[in-house]
């Protein structure tokens, strides 16, 4: 699987690689660190001042470092996290301060560097600071005008909406035992119907390795996630009972319901961050289809305006059978109810002549 940073572009994987060494070295320098603390006296601890109240984050223009007299800046910090942060992954705020500071110095010696041997100068350069101009511009309009414009109480509003139009929904609790032969099956079914233990069984026969050490336990699930065979017949089995074996393509499974409740929906707090980026994907969908539509558009290169017309005419094809669909629904619900209406008069004539 392709991680993230691997579909950035080279310029930046370039920058970001030679940092992998110093990372590794500050984060031994801070586990040494830490470990010298946990082993400093007791009495060190007892001498040392109260903590003091939060300090107030620090202004943007705050510097952190220099290089050359150069200042580094909290708000380059800001820039650099937003660009290699999520290469950092977990580590110490501290530490990752660090690795941020190291980041931009060496972007500064760097970017020197290439100035005194007149990297500046020709095409090459002009249409990569086009680029990355362009990038910064996109990033600051989406910024404000994309994920800023979606607030955590919208997407609390939107959780409370759903939540209330949810259906209740039954989950189950089941174990099972799974074997090759329905013979194998009848016959365990026969050991538990006269006192067998279940968990003993499973524990001993199954031949699901996922399941049998824990005595064949699956856990609570709900319509939709068990193969239709044996979730029908888990389903409709009662808390305790032990189902006749049912056959699936793994295999013949004795099926034991351990215990049936609703299911709770998820909490705000679980589903938050795919909320916010849903809404914030649909937001973006829409800022960028009004920008489009604004914009004259031309593709030039054969095989793209190609593909691009083939693909238009296939999504113009798809809206024109929704909407034939849709319409069809609208007309057979808007027979359907006429008729009712024609059935309910002709039942008020008969009921006036009697």
């Amino acid at each position: 699987m392709k991680r993230l940073s691997d579909t950035r572009p080279n310029i930046q994987r370039a920058a970001i690689t030679p940092l992998a060494a110093l990372i590794s070295m500050i984060a031994c320098l801070s586990a040494t660190q830490a470990t010298a603390q946990d082993k400093a006296p007791d009495t060190a601890q007892a001498e040392a001042p109260a903590a003091a109240a939060p300090a107030a984050p620090p202004a943007a223009d705050t510097p952190v470092a220099s290089v050359n007299g150069r200042p580094i800046t909290e708000a380059d910090l800001k820039l650099a996290e937003d660009e290699i942060g999520r290469d950092l992954g977990k580590l110490p705020d501290t530490t990752k301060r660090r690795v941020l500071v190291e980041f931009l110095i060496e972007n500064n010696l760097f970017a020197k560097a290439a100035e005194a041997a007149k990297m500046t100068d020709g095409d090459a350069f002009d249409s990569r600071m086009k680029y990355w101009r362009n990038r910064a511009l996109r990033d600051a309009y989406f910024e404000l005008n994309i994920n800023k414009s979606v607030s955590e109480a919208a997407a609390k509003t939107y959780y409370d909406d759903q939540i209330k139009a949810l259906p209740p929904r039954e989950e189950v609790q089941a174990r099972h035992i799974l074997v090759e032969s329905e013979e194998m099956a009848k016959d365990l079914k026969s050991k538990i119907d006269g006192g067998a233990d279940f968990v003993a069984l499973a524990k001993e026969h199954s031949k699901d390795p996922g399941t049998k050490d824990d005595g064949g336990m699956l856990g609570y699930f709900t319509n939709g996630q068990m193969v239709p065979a044996f979730e029908t017949a888990a389903f409709a089995l009662k808390k305790g009972d032990v189902s006749n074996p049912v056959k699936s393509q793994f295999g013949w499974h004795l099926i034991k319901l351990e215990d049936r409740r609703q299911k709770a929906p998820p909490t705000f707090d679980e589903v938050k961050d795919r909320i916010l980026a849903s809404m914030i994907h649909q937001r973006a969908q829409a800022v960028a289809a009004k920008l489009r539509a604004d914009a004259k558009i031309e593709y030039i290169d054969p095989a793209i305006k190609k593909e691009v017309e083939e693909g238009d005419s296939a999504e113009a094809a798809q809206r024109r059978q929704i909407e034939e669909m849709i319409k069809s629904q609208i007309e057979a619900k808007e027979k359907a109810e006429a008729a009712k209406g024609d059935a309910k008069a002709e039942g008020d004539k008969t009921d006036d002549k009697k």
